[in-house]
């Protein structure tokens, strides 16, 4: 029993022993690093190598002219690019905080607090889970008109902050809070918002930060809103804009190097969150089964 207790399931210096581990982790990870270098040397091949068979997987003779086309493609419209990226920074900067408000807080009633009708409305948020966005798309656009969001920059950020998945994980993480935990804060004089301030909040950091990651992908790859309910080019954001380039020009030749440097572009942003949150959702991986 005490030669157990002394060992570590997780030794922090290297031991004989993760070897076998390494050797099977290793090869999966290289396996799913390959789409991300693809991504990255894809962007700077030049045209003879973007059509060269059979295809190469790393650049020959990298080169900035995709960029360059790019971004020259941008300056012959009215809009200027960086109108379009200025609007896609702020929509997902917005829908990611005002997302992980709306799920936390929801997710803190829907576990902590007694009320009627608490169970149906759960299972309504899981019942969402099923749905994909194109078999909602007509009751959606009805919802929007009506509320007069047509031709609005809010369009693109009221109806990003419904994310089910987002309240489903995040309550799985309150309910792993002791209740006793609350009830003591209640004690010493906290409301429910102090409660949710400092006892929820800092003990949901891993769901925060995976909501967060949610959220802002799915704002900054988003083209529907600018599709579909926008008309006023300066009202569209830098994701509709590089899908209007890849359809537009994706069959030619030249388009071909556009579409390349415009996927790692919109690719970038993605990477750089999830790499700054990536301990964190590790800990969510870890501990959204544990009870």
């Amino acid at each position: 029993m005490a030669s157990f207790q002394g060992t570590q399931i997780n030794p922090k210096k290297f031991h004989k022993s993760q070897l076998k581990f390494y050797a099977l982790l290793i090869p999966i990870a290289i396996i799913m690093g390959l789409p991300l270098i693809y991504i990255f040397n894809h962007a700077f091949k030049p045209l003879d190598e973007l059509f060269a068979y059979p295809p190469r997987f790393f650049v020959q003779k990298p080169t900035m002219q995709n960029f360059t086309d790019l971004f020259n493609s941008a300056n012959l419209g009215a809009t200027p690019m960086a109108r379009y990226l200025f609007n896609s920074i702020v929509v997902s900067l917005s829908v990611m905080g005002l997302t992980i408000v709306v799920s936390t807080m929801a997710g803190y009633v829907l576990s902590k607090k007694q009320f009627r009708a608490k169970k149906v409305l759960f299972e309504m948020n899981t019942l969402a889970l099923m749905f994909v966005s194109i078999a909602v798309a007509i009751p959606k656009y009805i919802v929007i008109e009506k509320l007069g969001l047509i031709d609005s920059f809010w369009v693109h950020i009221l109806p990003m902050l419904a994310l089910p998945v987002g309240l489903f994980l995040v309550k799985q993480f309150v309910d792993q809070i002791p209740d006793e935990l609350i009830e003591a804060a209640k004690m010493d004089g906290a409301n429910d918002f102090q409660v949710y301030w400092k006892v929820i909040l800092p003990m949901i950091k891993p769901a925060i930060a995976t909501v967060s990651i949610l959220a802002f992908q799915a704002a900054w790859n988003n083209v529907e809103a600018s599709d579909l309910y926008i008309n006023n080019e300066n009202l569209k954001t830098f994701a509709f804009y590089m899908s209007t380039l890849t359809s537009t020009q994706g069959n030619t030749v030249a388009g071909q190097g556009i579409t390349a440097a415009a996927t790692l572009l919109m690719f970038i942003p993605n990477l750089i969150i999830f790499i700054f949150m990536q301990k964190q959702v590790m800990d969510t991986m870890a501990h959204s089964g544990i009870k």
